[in-house]
């Protein structure tokens, strides 16, 4: 895709210590292109991480950077006051102008880290010890950014988790019906209006204060977590496009969604779908033991909350795709959106059924 005269010359655009030997290209994630560079200094290896920016999803990559780049240097500095950041944080590299990304003569824009050496990273959870420490750098994170200046952060993707917001688009894309599939999806439709409260439930409560504007990473899955491949616990938090002002709830809740269900986002039959509590239990252990006090009370009682507002937004954007023809999310047959929409619904409905268990857990955890 790219050429090695091309990468040697926007490596070159960077402030990188050592000499550029090659490339190699790193198969993570699906919407940036991203490379190893490996340089020499004095004599030993140097690596660092190239990426090409997709700008056709992040279409505003000044905005994104200024994000990515102050909640970085935040988040070293903090750790560097705690005993040292070296390999467990992200670093922005800047080009020999000073900027925080390259723009290169076609127009691609490209940006460097630090590679975070001797890590690994996991698609697949394997037992609550993992998903507990996973919860762990999550929570970290959250607390290392918990008093981050909330006005030197952008909003890469408006009203992302704005879930009142989703429902109103929800709620014309069953009034405009432009594929043809209302009536194939009338269960699921009436699944949505139902809960028409749930959608304003933490949006109402972040603008009217009760709850605090905080940095949130916005994908908590799983790979997005770094761990040290000899002691397997977590080093660092990657992947921070989507970093934007938002409550801990979303992250909180987007992990669960992800990672303790009991089955695939795609599984077809919905009766395998539930909430696996003890899953559950492991992540809001690590995630509270990390996060500490950088929490508030009303926060930690609405826990529950954040698994349930961002398990039924995803389920309901998925539906609004498939209402309107599968234009955002791809997919891999005619069906595949509501496939997805119906797990998620799935498992807001096993949260519910599952409600007081929840909120036992939470606090059992909370007064350890």
């Amino acid at each position: 895709m790219f050429s090695k005269e091309e990468i040697r010359a926007i490596a070159g655009a960077f402030d990188l210590k050592g000499d550029y030997l090659g490339f190699a290209p790193v198969i993570t994630g699906h919407i940036n292109n991203t490379l190893r560079l490996d340089y020499t200094d004095n004599g030993a290896p140097k690596r660092y991480i190239l990426q090409n920016i997709n700008t056709t999803v992040f279409r505003d990559p000044e905005v994104l950077m200024q994000n990515v780049s102050r909640t970085t240097a935040f988040v070293y500095d903090k750790l560097q006051q705690r005993g040292g950041a070296e390999n467990r944080c992200l670093v922005c590299y800047p080009t020999k102008t000073g900027k925080t990304y390259y723009t290169d003569e076609q127009g691609r824009v490209w940006r460097v880290y630090n590679f975070i050496e001797n890590s690994v990273s996991y698609d697949l959870l394997s037992d609550e010890t993992l998903f507990y420490k996973a919860a762990k750098g999550f929570g970290e994170y959250a607390n290392l950014l918990s008093d981050f200046p909330m006005d030197a952060l952008g909003e890469t993707i408006p009203d992302f988790h704005h879930t009142a917001k989703r429902y109103q688009t929800f709620l014309a894309a069953v009034e405009e019906n432009a594929a043809g599939r209302r009536d194939t999806c009338r269960p699921e439709i009436d699944f949505v209006t139902a809960r028409a409260d749930v959608t304003h439930a933490i949006t109402d409560l972040l603008e009217n204060g009760s709850l605090p504007l905080r940095v949130t990473h916005n994908d908590t899955k799983l790979n997005n977590i770094l761990f040290d491949r000899d002691t397997n616990e977590p080093v660092c938090v990657v992947d921070l496009d989507t970093v934007m002002p938002g409550s801990c709830l979303y992250d909180f809740g987007d992990a669960i969604r992800a990672g303790a269900s009991t089955a695939a986002e795609d599984e077809e039959d919905v009766s395998k779908v539930h909430l696996d509590l003890g899953l559950f239990a492991a992540y809001v252990k690590g995630f509270l033991e990390a996060a500490g006090d950088a929490l508030t009370p009303l926060e930690i009682e609405l826990l529950p909350l954040g698994a349930k507002v961002i398990t039924f937004e995803c389920g309901m954007r998925f539906l609004t795709d498939y209402l309107q023809g599968d234009v955002y999310f791809r997919t891999a047959y005619p069906t595949h959106n509501l496939v997805r929409c119906r797990t998620q619904f799935a498992l807001v409905a096993d949260m519910e059924r599952r409600w007081d268990e929840l909120q036992r857990i939470v606090r059992e955890a909370q007064n350890r």
